[in-house]
């Protein structure tokens, strides 16, 4: 589904690359894992293969289109849900619903169902009619993963998308997560909740300094890392244990 071929990432003004001839290839219905310290080069990565940054070198395709030649067509294939809400704090629920829908082209009675099936399923129905505002930052990453998969993207990308979030919220968003996986939808996510992606990425790769260091199922990373006992373990083995303060 993804194809990354030498791709890198210098901003204007920087020493060092974000992200350095990277190579990676996710495969169609994966849930895929990026994990990193503070500055490793996730969010970076990630906006360059959602059109948001231009690489300064290299290349990369999703579902066999090349992002120089179809970035209109890419942007139709893909869903973003990022760190920060990306939500209109004085609309209601649906009102941002709606508007983000209709920036995917969809609209009527389509656009109206979809949302009320994504509301019900992430158990925000009652709610659809109150303002951004008064949600709880559980109910407004429930609403941000909402916006991004109206459209039935093809391809996911969650950038810590259970962030600050109770458990149960977490719970409800891991779980249609899943669902969309089931249903067809390959997801790159990242995360710092280590325990979260080694229970749900059916792979990942751990990047430091802009360039992947290992990658594999988690299961069996952990099994070839001497004395680890989860994923945590085997990223302190492999990032080291110094503080990764990053601006």
């Amino acid at each position: 589904m993804i194809e990354i071929n030498q791709l890198s990432k210098k901003y204007k003004g920087a020493e060092d690359f974000s992200v350095l001839n990277l190579d990676l290839i996710v495969e169609e219905k994966e849930i895929f894992g990026l994990l990193g310290p503070n500055g490793a080069g996730k969010t970076t990565l990630i906006s360059m293969l959602s059109s948001l940054l231009k690489p300064t070198s290299g290349t990369f395709t999703i579902n066999g289109l090349n992002f120089k030649e179809h970035k209109n067509e890419l942007k139709q294939l893909i869903g973003i849900v990022p760190q920060e809400y990306a939500l209109y704090p004085t609309l209601t629920a649906h009102e941002n619903l709606m508007y983000f829908g209709s920036m995917y082209g969809l609209k009527g009675a389509y656009l109206k169902e979809s949302i009320h099936t994504h509301l019900e399923t992430l158990g925000l129905s009652r709610f659809s009619h109150k303002k951004l505002n008064t949600f709880s930052g559980g109910m407004k990453r429930r609403i941000n993963l909402i916006a991004s998969i109206l459209h039935r993207p093809k391809v996911l990308f969650l950038d810590e998308p259970t962030v600050g979030v109770d458990v149960q919220s977490k719970n409800v968003i891991i779980g249609h997560l899943r669902q969309l996986n089931a249903n067809g939808t390959t997801i790159i996510y990242t995360s710092h909740h280590l325990n979260e992606a080694e229970s749900f990425c059916s792979r990942i790769a751990i990047i430091d300094q802009g360039s992947i260091i290992i990658k594999g199922v988690p299961n069996e990373l952990i099994e070839q890392q001497e004395n680890a006992h989860n994923l945590e373990d085997v990223f302190l083995a492999i990032t080291g244990k110094a503080l990764r303060d990053h601006v």
